[in-house]
Parts: structure tokens; C-alpha cells; sequence
């Protein structure tokens, strides 16, 4: 977080607040210590120190508050950083509050608390993040214990575009329900776009503690930022300075090395993504105009677009490839198409799954056309453009001045059309050599290095899974770190889809790299991927499992990280000679501890 501090002189008497010299009944010592206390302080750090003082002021005979405490549950870091934007938003009210990890905290405590906020995400089909997976186990059992004193509210992050949405928050809200505790406020889902549904719930939560115990007003402070703060909303330009493909023109696969040049530093960490704000291929808009019957000259009026004629939107404001289940839900009002209601009614989830596995928003604009269709009613259906989040594949200590991605293009026909990557295909085909390309850091504090150089660290990604895995291996090389590293990667073909096999061999040769296994799909009769590398090393697994090592993994969720981890549930049953939930639990242990961690998507 950027620092920040206190605007204003340090003169005796008298301070600046909004621009304004104003006069303090604080000595000259008092208003310097103040100031002197105020620079460098981050946003949160501030909110606190406010709502400190101000308590300084209440009436001794209020009635104490009860602490609130904020538990988050993050996949990506979305859900942390909204539970820390409300933890900074209580305190600042001068609330008792406090703020954990649903994986640092035991779950049987709830118990002994008054007041919870639990901000969560859902990933894969419905599943809670992992480091949340023991709690959820805990609070969804059996044995959870009866909470009839303890007053909760939930917040879930989801994505439409998936069956079972903000399927954890639903679970975690209706459980604690359940088990007699008292909802402070109803359930918030979020989409995507999360940012504003997530500020409006919240709000409504501190209306509701304010209506319960009124807070305690805090000083308004103006708050100077002391770096720019990029986000997704406000991205960093960045030049696009290397495209290079990684795979031979023999492979199946088109996969870039990418570098860019930051016009400002970015401050990133091993395991951090980069977000990258990308443009609709031309070609694609084209399609959409004519399956819309409109000209793209239109002017829209939604405040997404500012005022924009629709092509231009369409190339920088909206999703208009991959399907999702509001845009189902919204194009089969308007085309008033009875067989998409009928696949978007209760108990047709499969079916619905089945007709989107090879159909895109055009697909389903051309079998169902809507006569007379609007630029704005086009706009009404369409989902924000979403950042696309790339593994940074590079270490800022190696090379601050530049960030590394893998870069995968998706290309594939169906249907009788071509069908590109948004921001894959921009990235490889589209940007210039020196373009810009608006991006901002996205961390992921859930998929770290151990901060022991001496821990021993199993790497397992197959393709541009080896992303963060390249720079976990730089980082640790150039810190000169003494725990062993093993790295077991793979892809289809030995001799074409080896990603970045001369650097592996090359930390093999220095030391840096003790053990690398690779398995390539194409290339025996019988398919071997990842995970059957895994099981062919049971004993050696469990073994560096079982002396403090830690294991990542990274890459596609509903297939390679779901073979990965049967992989080692059935490692653990079989080494310790234990039963499959038992071997789950010792996995559910691992995440919690922060040893066993997963970037899939």
C-alpha cells in the first residue's frame, strides 16, 4: 500500500486542513509531534490513529462496543483486499475491530465472538479458496457449535460466468444461520465487477452497527498520496518491449515470452500477478455489429462508455466473446427465445453447461436475432470488460525495471468460425513493439515464497503454469536460498512445448534446481501428465512434505490441479497409511499452514 500522510504545516498554532490555515489550540511541540507522527503513515494506519483519538473523546458512560472481526477468505487477494478496505473503514468509524484470515482462524473460536463480517470468494465449481477449506469443513459440519449470541454478515465474491456463483458465501451465510446466529445485515454477492456492490453493501453494514451502537465520529483528515496507486480501474501504461514465441512452429500451442516496461515502478513479489486491460479484436466487433443489425456509429448513453458511439465501446468497455449466464439470461428476454429459457430454468444445469461448451455470444445472437435491437438495449446485456490476470514469470529483484509474462494465445476453430484469446491474441498479434499496454499488480499473498531460505519448495505447473515458477526460481538464486528446489513441469511434446528448458537445465547445472521432472503428453501411446510424475515419486513426496517443505502448484483448475491433488490425497493415504479423509484433512492441515498452495484458474 502506498504511504500516506497528514497535509498541512508543522507552524506553531496553526494547521492546513483542505488548503485552509487554520488555528490549533495545540503548542507548537504538539501540533510538530502530531505532524511528525502523521508522515509516511499508510491509509490504514491513519484511519486508525483517528478513530484513536476521537475515542479519546467519548463519554465515559457509552456502553463498550463490541469488537468486529473481519475474517476473509481469498483465492486471488480480491476478497482480502476488500475485507482490509472494511477493516480501514471501521476503524476510521472508531469501532473495535480486528482482522484475520479464514486460514489462520480456528473456526471454534466463533463461539466466544459477537460480531463477524466474513468476506469470501468461491473458485472451481462452488469450492471455497484454499486456505479457507478447513474452516468451511469445521463451520458446515457436524460438530459446529450452536452460535445463538454471535451477530454475522456476509460477503461473497463470485463469477457469473460459473454455475454454482458465490456458491461459499451462500453456504457460509446460510450455515451460520442455521447454527442460530443473527444476520447483521443480509448477503452480499458480487460479480466481476465487484467494486461498487461490495462499497454499497458495506455501507449498509456500518448503518447497520451504527443503528445498534452509534460510532464514534472520527476527525476528517485529508489523505496525500505519496506514489501513484495503479489499479484496474486506474492501470499503468506499460511498453511493450519482447514477443518472442517459446514453442517451435511444429507445436500446437503459440506461446510468447512477453516483457514490459512500466512507465512507473510497480512494486510486485513472486506469486503476483499482473493485470492487463486489453482491447476486442476488430474482427470481432464487425461480427457482433452485424448479428445486432446495428452500424457501431450509435451513441450509447450507459455511463460505462461515457458518452461513446458503440464500436468504440465495444472495443474497450464490454466482454463480447465468452458466454455467461447473465448474458443468457438477458439476450433470451429480448429475443423472447423459449428454448434458452428453458435451458436456463431449475435442474438443467447440465444441459446448459453442454450448449455453451462450443458456442460464443455470436453463436447465440445469430440463433436467436433480435429484430429492431439498439445500440442501448445491445450495451444492456453485455458484461464490463474484465482485466486479464497473467502470473508474473519474472523477480523485481532481478529486474525492477520490467515484468515477465508466459503467454499463452488461444486460437482454436468451432462451429465453422475462428475463435481468438481477448487479451492473449491482442498481446501476441495486435500491440506494437513499443505500444502501451495499461496494467497494474495484482497481488496474490496466498501464493508466497517461505520467508526461510532454508525451506525446501516442490514446484508442479504444466505449460504457462511454470509462470510463477520462473520467478520464485530467480528470486531464490539471487538471495542465495539453501532449501532444495524440485520442479516438475510439462507440456504436449518434448522437442516443441519445453517451456523454458534451457533455463531449467542451466539452474540444474548451477545447483539452483536439485530435482526437475517433466512429463509430455503426446509423446508415448499412453498419456502422462503431471500427477502420474507425482505418484511415480510417492516415498520422495511425502517425504519432503513431511520434513517442512512447501508445495505449489499452478494451472488449470478443473484439470490439472484437480489431477494434482487426487495425486496426492492418494500419496498421503498410501504413505501414511491412512484413510481418504484422513489424507483430506492432512491436506486441508497443509493449506491452512500456508505449505501446501495453489494459482489455478
Amino acid at each position: 500500500m502506498a504511504a500516506h500522510g497528514f497535509a498541512g504545516s508543522a507552524s506553531a498554532g496553526a494547521g492546513s486542513v483542505n488548503g485552509q490555515v487554520l488555528k490549533t489550540p495545540l503548542g507548537a511541540d504538539k501540533t510538530g509531534a502530531l505532524h511528525a507522527l502523521g508522515e509516511g503513515l499508510s491509509r490504514e494506519q491513519v484511519a486508525w490513529v483517528s478513530g484513536y483519538l476521537a475515542g479519546l473523546d467519548a463519554a465515559p458512560a457509552a456502553a463498550p462496543t463490541p469488537e468486529v472481526t473481519v475474517l476473509y477468505g481469498s483465492q486471488s487477494g480480491n476478497a482480502e483486499h476488500v475485507a482490509r478496505d472494511l477493516y480501514a473503514r471501521l476503524t476510521g468509524r472508531g469501532l473495535a475491530a480486528r482482522i484475520d484470515s479464514l486460514g489462520a482462524y480456528p473456526a471454534t473460536r466463533l463461539k466466544r465472538e459477537r460480531v463477524v463480517i466474513i468476506v469470501t470468494s468461491t473458485h472451481g465449481e462452488g469450492e471455497p479458496p484454499d486456505a479457507a477449506q478447513a474452516f468451511h469443513a469445521c463451520v458446515m459440519g457436524e460438530r459446529a457449535p450452536r452460535l445463538a449470541e454471535l451477530c454475522y454478515a456476509v460477503l461473497a465474491l463470485g463469477d457469473r460466468g460459473y454455475e454454482r456463483f458465490c456458491q461459499t458465501g451462500r453456504d457460509l451465510d446460510a450455515r451460520l444461520a442455521a447454527l442460530a446466529a443473527t444476520r447483521l445485515y443480509g448477503l452480499g454477492e458480487c460479480d466481476l465487477d465487484y467494486q461498487k456492490t461490495a462499497g454499497e453493501w458495506m455501507r449498509e453494514v456500518l448503518q447497520a452497527l451504527a443503528e445498534g451502537a452509534p460510532p464514534v465520529p472520527a476527525p476528517s483528515l485529508r489523505l496525500v498520496p505519496a506514489t501513484p496507486v495503479y489499479d484496474r480501474t486506474h492501470p499503468c501504461p506499460a511498453a511493450l518491449v519482447e514477443n518472442t514465441r517459446i514453442t517451435a512452429r511444429a507445436s500446437s500451442k503459440d506461446v510468447r515470452h512477453v516483457v514490459l516496461a512500466p512507465a512507473s515502478p510497480l512494486a510486485f513479489a513472486p506469486g503476483d500477478a499482473l493485470g492487463v486491460v486489453p482491447r476486442n479484436d476488430p474482427e470481432l466487433i464487425a461480427c457482433v455489429l452485424a448479428a445486432a443489425g446495428l452500424a457501431g456509429c450509435e451513441r450509447i448513453l450507459d455511463a460505462r462508455a461515457k458518452d461513446s458511439e458503440l464500436a468504440p465501446a465495444l472495443a474497450d468497455c464490454y466482454e463480447i466473446r465468452a458466454l455467461s449466464r447473465p448474458f443468457l439470461e438477458r439476450w433470451s428476454v429480448l429475443a423472447d427465445a423459449p428454448p434458452l429459457k428453458a435451458l436456463l430454468a431449475d435442474g438443467q444445469e447440465d444441459a446448459l453447461k453442454a450448449y455453451g461448451a462450443d458456442r460464443d455470444m455470436i453463436d447465440v445472437m445469430r440463433e436467436f436475432p433480435v429484430r429492431g435491437l439498439s445500440a442501448d438495449d445491445l450495451v444492456s446485456v453485455l458484461r464490463p470488460l474484465a482485466p486479464r490476470l497473467y502470473s508474473i514469470a519474472s523477480s523485481g529483484r532481478v529486474d525492477p525495471d520490467h515484468i515477465h509474462l508466459t503467454v499463452g494465445v488461444v486460437r482454436y476453430e468451432c462451429r465453422g468460425r475462428g475463435h481468438r484469446g481477448v487479451a492473449s491474441t491482442w498481446l501476441s498479434e495486435r500491440v506494437a513493439m513499443g505500444a502501451e499496454v495499461p496494467v497494474y499488480v495484482h497481488a496474490n499473498e496466498h501464493f508466497r515464497l517461505p520467508a526461510d531460505l532454508t525451506t525446501p519448495i516442490l514446484m508442479v505447473g504444466a505449460g504457462t503454469g511454470v509462470a510463477p515458477f520462473r520467478a520464485f526460481l530467480e528470486e531464490r538464486a539471487l538471495l542465495g536460498a539453501t532449501g532444495a528446489h524440485w520442479l516438475i513441469t510439462g507440456g504436449r511434446q518434448f522437442h516443441s512445448d519445453f517451456l523454458y528448458q534451457r533455463e531449467w537445465l542451466d539452474y540444474r547445472r548451477k545447483g539452483v534446481l536439485q530435482r526437475l521432472d517433466a512429463a509430455f503428453s503426446r509423446d508415448a501411446p499412453r498419456k502422462e501428465y503431471v500427477q502420474h510424475r507425482l505418484q511415480a515419486a510417492s516415498r520422495e513426496v511425502y517425504a519432503w512434505l513431511a520434513e517442512g517443505g512447501h508445495l505449489y502448484v499452478c494451472g488449470d483448475a478443473r484439470g490439472m490441479a484437480h489431477g494434482v491433488h487426487s495425486a496426492l490425497l492418494e500419496i498421503v493415504e498410501r504413505e501414511r497409511h491412512c484413510t481418504r479423509e484422513m489424507a483430506a484433512d492432512h491436506l486441508r492441515a497443509l493449506m491452512a499452514e500456508g505449505r501446501y498452495q495453489r494459482d489455478i484458474y
